[in-house]
């Protein structure tokens, strides 16, 4: 009866190559359509693009599919999401593009391999933003340091950590419960 369970389980934790494909597809869509909200509310308000970098739309598809869907979805929405939006809207910046591709590529995949882990989602998504924050300093350290950047100064690691504390906080109370109810709502079908 244990073999049977353990299939379950695993039959369960692992989704087909077409799951984690549309769910890479539906982050990038909305790594692109949750930040235009908050762009268009930033440009109603006089607040410009200040939204976005205070509440940091863009990441949570991105981690939400990592934890939903796992590493390869993440990695790969994580990757292309900013570099899609960049195509369709401008946004992020040229200047930021690079580092944002990397930070929520990290995002994604550590969120997806903490996808099966048995931890509070909660600290998934804090390990998950704590690597991805840390990768993204050593891109903007490399790019400054070793090759000579001037486009961007070390002092942007520091500002989004604690301009984006909101949007730190908002992805805390979200996303547990946007992977309870996914989960839950899986468990009835």
């Amino acid at each position: 009866m244990s073999n049977i369970s353990m299939t379950r389980t695993a039959a369960v934790t692992k989704l087909s190559v077409k799951k984690q494909t549309l769910a890479a597809l539906a982050a990038i869509a909305g790594a692109v359509a949750v930040p235009q909200i908050f762009h268009v509310l930033g440009e109603v308000s006089g607040l410009g693009t200040a939204l976005g970098e205070t509440f940091l739309p863009m990441h949570l598809p991105i981690l939400l599919v990592g934890l939903i869907a796992g590493p390869f979805a993440g990695l790969i929405a994580g990757a292309f999401g900013p570099l899609v939006s960049f195509a369709l809207s401008g946004m992020p910046g040229l200047v930021m593009l690079p580092f944002m591709m990397i930070e929520l590529a990290v995002y994604g995949l550590a969120a997806g391999l903490l996808r099966t882990v048995k931890m509070p989602v909660i600290a998934k998504v804090v390990i998950a933003q704590i690597t991805g924050r840390a990768v993204r300093a050593c891109a903007i350290l490399v790019s400054v340091y070793l090759l000579g950047n001037t486009a961007v100064g070390t002092a942007v690691i520091w500002n989004s950590i604690v301009k984006g504390l909101p949007g730190l906080m908002l992805q805390w109370c979200m996303l547990p419960l946007i992977v309870f109810w996914v989960e839950n709502r899986n468990k009835g079908e």
